[in-house]
């Protein structure tokens, strides 16, 4: 069993890295924009979820409706790791071997859009002239930024998702005696 559990969620994962890296890849082609608005980066969570939840339900329906909690965050988990980990060596190749110039346009967005929310938080302008320097002297997409953003912008609060989904979906053996 614990094979066809990691076999649902490598499957599923890789479902899901390949719808990650095809919306990315439209939202390239179409507008480069899209990378900055807010509904982009919500519809990637929740589009991961949606993945992580269904490897869940396909995981429980193969072990008979029984599933432990450690099992179900184990098939969340290894669905969401490998599909964002794929997005995200897609998004490394296409930004620094395909089309740095994207790379460039994309970190001169990101600066506009961290000064409009900066400002909207009434930061004080050396507060905002230090995280632009920041920000101008990195390179968004590279080896060690992918890996940061990956971790910490997803793998953590989507795995605290998880833990909800798990806990949600967790069922027991029923006790004989």
């Amino acid at each position: 069993m614990e094979k066809s559990l990691k076999f649902i969620a490598k499957d599923f994962g890789l479902y899901l890295g390949g719808t990650l890296t095809i919306i990315m890849i439209l939202a390239y082609a179409f507008n480069l924009n899209l990378f900055v608005n807010f509904w982009y980066g919500i519809s990637i969570y929740l589009i991961t979820i949606a993945f992580g939840i269904i490897a869940v339900i396909k995981t429980k329906v193969n072990f008979d409706g029984i599933l432990s909690f450690k099992n179900a965050f184990t098939s969340y988990f290894i669905t969401i790791s490998i599909g964002l980990s794929l997005s995200s060596l897609a998004s490394y190749i296409l930004f620094n071997f395909i089309d740095t110039n994207a790379a460039d346009a994309l970190k001169e967005k990101s600066i506009e859009k961290m000064i409009e929310v900066f400002k909207t938080m009434k930061k004080p302008d050396e507060e905002i002239q230090s995280s632009i320097k920041m920000a101008e002297s990195g390179n968004l997409y590279s080896i060690s930024n992918v890996f940061k953003g990956l971790i910490f912008n997803y793998l953590v609060p989507l795995s605290i998702v998880g833990l909800l989904v798990a806990a949600a979906m967790q069922k027991n053996k029923p006790d004989t005696k």
